[in-house]
């Protein structure tokens, strides 16, 4: 099966059956026949087929991830100690606000303690990460909380709640946000994210008429615009408590303060490696010390 592994992780590379059996030295007839037999071992389909394309379906990304670990363990079988994993790597996906936070001390404290592990973060917005762990192509994330159910073999653990503020010019004069975000021009946060669909709800609640100059995700360049005077914003005040640039200041929303939430997402604990689990568990750890 080792060699068929080979072959998967080769096509999932090349994007076709014809260019991974050029890399490798086969006929596309070949790769197709170990592809086939390869499905037949495990009883499952990993391809969708349409005509003479196949795609990797979830199946397939999921077996192509226990695939490359099985080949790496392969390769090293004789070179490595007993008990030890051979270069497991273990890939997080997390949203920018995360990443300038606790992620980096709990990765630092994962390798001191895994040494023989590697990781790889990939950055993303909140529903990319979800689909990605959702379909086995990375262990697990740190996002938003989406705004629907997740798949009952998912689970979300929250790490922070985040209030949400409204951010104006330093030198602009006024406390009354519904004022402000009502007459200022408005730099909204971008609703194809689930922190913007949050903002994206609460102006709808408030009925507000808006002047609106531009739209982003990026909270750090939403905060750039405030503070050169080009609008005000409603952004989420990130953990650790955000210090904000002295050419911005900070009005709270008082009693219509509402937040987003940051959590890790993975799959059930059954199903996750070692390394995984000790990871999940570090970056749990850190947030709690950053509140």
């Amino acid at each position: 099966m080792i060699k068929e592994l080979k072959t998967l992780i080769a096509v999932a590379r090349e994007g076709t059956f014809a260019a991974a059996g050029s890399k490798i030295g086969l006929t596309q007839a070949a790769v197709s026949a170990q592809m086939q037999r390869l499905e037949a071992e495990l009883g499952v389909e990993l391809f969708d087929r349409k005509g003479r394309s196949a795609q990797l379906n979830r199946t397939g990304h999921q077996v192509l991830l226990q695939g490359q670990e099985l080949v790496r363990q392969f390769k090293d079988l004789g070179t490595t100690s007993v008990g030890l994993p051979a270069n497991v790597l273990v890939t997080i996906g997390a949203i920018a606000s995360v990443q300038r936070s606790f992620l980096p001390d709990a990765l630092a404290e994962f390798h001191q303690r895994s040494p023989q592990c590697r990781t790889r973060v990939l950055p993303g917005l909140s529903m990319e990460l979800v689909n990605q762990v959702d379909s086995g192509e990375i262990d697990m994330a740190a996002i938003i909380r989406p705004p629907f159910s997740l798949h009952s073999d998912l689970r979300w653990t929250t790490l922070a709640r985040e209030p949400y503020r409204l951010i104006v010019p330093a030198d602009m004069p006024g406390e009354d946000w519904a004022d402000l975000v009502s007459s200022q021009p408005f730099i909204r946060y971008d609703r194809s994210s689930f922190g913007g669909r949050q903002v994206d709800r609460f102006l709808r609640q408030t009925h507000f008429s808006l002047h609106e100059v531009c739209e982003l995700d990026e909270l750090d360049a939403i905060i750039k615009l405030v503070a050169n005077g080009v609008g005000v914003a409603l952004v989420p005040e990130t953990a650790p408590p955000k210090e904000w640039p002295a050419e911005v200041r900070a009005i709270d929303l008082k009693q219509r303060t509402f937040h987003r939430d940051i959590g890790l997402i993975h799959r059930a604990r059954r199903s996750l490696t070692e390394p995984v689990k000790l990871l999940a568990q570090l970056i749990i750890e850190q947030a709690v010390k950053k509140h």
